[in-house]
This record gives C-alpha cells, structure tokens and sequence, in this order.
C-alpha cells in the first residue's frame, strides 16, 4: 500500500468489541478506518465520505447486513466498492445471500485478522483494476454504462454519468427512464432481430443509445452518445471559432478525419480548394497542422473550449496552439 495514500475501509458491526478490534488491526495495516454501529449508520457515513471496500456485519438488529448491502448499491458512487460480509453462519443460503446482495466475499466469526486484512488486499487490488479499466474508457471518450434489468445503473464511465446527469437523471438516481428500460428488455427478448439503437430525449437533450451486448446474464452494456445531426455540429463551429460556413464544413469533415480529397468529394470542391479554406482555417485557429486542428474541434463539440480560449493560456504566439 502505498503510505501517502491510505485506502478507506467502512467496517459496520453491531458489537462494539468487534468495531474496536478491526479499527486497531486494520489502523495498524494503514488503513483508514470508518465505523458504523448499524445499518442505517452505515448509510448515513457514505453520504459524507465515499470508502474504498466494507466490512459489513450481516446479522444486525434492525437493518440487517444484507438489506444494508442491497441500499449501499443502489448508490452509483458505490456500486463499484467491494462488500465483505462478516458472518457466524456459514450455511450456504447465507453465503448466496451475501453473495446475491452484492457482496463479493465473506469472512466468518470469530475471525482470524491477518486473513481480514489479507482479503481486504485482494479485494482493493481488483477494484483498482475495473477503476482504471473505467477511467481508460472515459479518456479514450467512451459514453459507456451497464445496467441491470431492471434498469439500474451498475457502472458508468465518468462522461456517461455526466452525460445523464446534464440530460436529467442525477448521479444518486440510479435508474434509467421507463422507455429506455422497456426498450433495452425488448431488444434483449428479440435478440439480433430488434433494432441496437434508440433515440431518447432525456432533460431536453437528444442521446442516442446503442446496445452493446451483455456482460453476463444481469448486466447490459450500453453507448451513450448525443445525437446531432452536421448542421448542428458546422454551426457551433462557426459560432464558437468564428469561421465562415464554408470553413465550418470543411473543419468538420477534418475533424472526422477525411482527407483533403474525401472533403472535396463530399463538399463538391477541388483537393486544391480545400487546401486553401484549411490555410485559412488554420491562421484564423492558430494551429500548425491537421492534428492540432482536429483536436481543436473535438474540444470545441465536446463543450470544453474556454469562452476566451486566446486568452486562455491555449495561445501560445503566432501560428501555435497547446493542449
């Protein structure tokens, strides 16, 4: 573990002889430890602090361990947060309670602390795995999430989740609308036959849905992506970098990564037209090349341009631009 970043265990436990003693063990191995004396107290501490992994009792008076587990996942911030239960019983109905709660391993009573902190480990270890298969996804521009059936969402990528909470549905709503739903269990039903996109205007915002395919028997995956057509997307060009409708067009089908031979084909002008509106294109952007000119519109499109970008530390003197 790495010692300037200590990973944050929530251990849940109605006894507090067994509080103290994983707080001073797991304390010992580095961690930072958050407790809870019941369930409904375990609810309340993630809303101010987001754990890494939980320790979570699952006979408890009131709130049992596994009702705890189910409202835990409901969250998206915790979806991903691994749950080991701490239980006496070691019968199997138990273990596939634990298991079908959301829990991903389980330790019984009386327990021996080196194989807690051990399994602890482990757990982290692949966590941090899936994190960064997310966050790879969301830096290469992926609008990724998978559900369950009935609609819940299980993961998302950052920009997915960013993209429903901009459309409407907020980052502690954990499900998706009603027609998405009706359609994705649809298309499930139909197989191959049924159609793999959806449009859907969430919050006043057009997205178009694509089905991926199923991670397992309980788990869809899906592609977000906003749905606009070229006009759209030439007309904030030419709003945001100031550029005549011609330029716009022309940026546009570089950014998509045609050729000046492509452009010409689809615009109807000549290779040697073309060529001149992108000398243009790139005095009036303060670009060098084809590359710095098609990141540029990527930024612009995805909203993440300053309003000032001259003035916004990504000019950096004539004919250069950063970033």
């Amino acid at each position: 573990m790495n010692p300037a970043v200590r990973d944050i265990v929530l251990v849940v436990d109605d006894q507090p002889g067994t509080l103290g003693l994983l707080n001073d063990a797991l304390e010992q191995a580095g961690y930072t430890v958050l407790v809870a004396p019941s369930g409904r107290a375990a609810l309340d501490v993630v809303t101010r602090a987001t754990p890494d992994i939980i320790l979570l009792d699952a006979l408890m008076p009131g709130l049992d361990g596994f009702e705890t587990c189910r409202r835990l996942k409901r969250l998206p911030a915790l979806a991903a947060v691994p749950v080991i239960f701490m239980t006496a019983l070691s019968e199997t109905e138990h273990v596939l309670a634990a298991l079908e709660a959301g829990g991903v391993d389980y330790v019984t009573k009386p327990m021996v602390l080196a194989e807690v902190v051990a399994r602890l480990g482990v757990h982290l270890a692949n966590a941090r795995l899936t994190q960064s298969a997310h966050r790879a996804l969301d830096a290469a521009g992926r609008f990724l999430l998978a559900i369950d059936r009935t609609g819940r969402v299980v993961w998302s990528t950052p920009q997915a989740a960013a993209l429903l909470e901009r459309g409407g549905t907020g980052p502690r709503e954990a499900a998706l609308p009603a027609e998405m739903v009706a359609w994705i269990q649809r298309l499930v039903a139909a197989g191959a036959a049924a159609p793999r996109q959806h449009r859907l205007l969430i919050g006043g915002q057009s997205l178009e849905i694509s089905y991926v395919g199923s991670i397992d028997p309980d788990e869809i995956l899906l592609r977000l992506a906003r749905s606009v057509t070229p006009a759209f997307e030439e007309g904030l060009l030419r709003a945001r970098l100031a550029l005549t409708a011609r330029e716009a067009e022309v940026l546009l089908w570089l950014g998509r990564g045609k050729t000046n031979r492509d452009i010409g084909e689809i615009l109807g002008l000549s290779p040697r037209t073309v060529n001149k509106h992108l000398e243009g294109i790139y005095t009036k952007l303060g670009v060098e090349n084809r590359a710095a000119a098609a990141a540029l519109v990527v930024r612009t499109l995805q909203g993440d341009l300053p309003r000032d970008w001259r003035a916004s530390g990504v000019d950096d003197g004539p004919g250069k631009i950063v970033g």
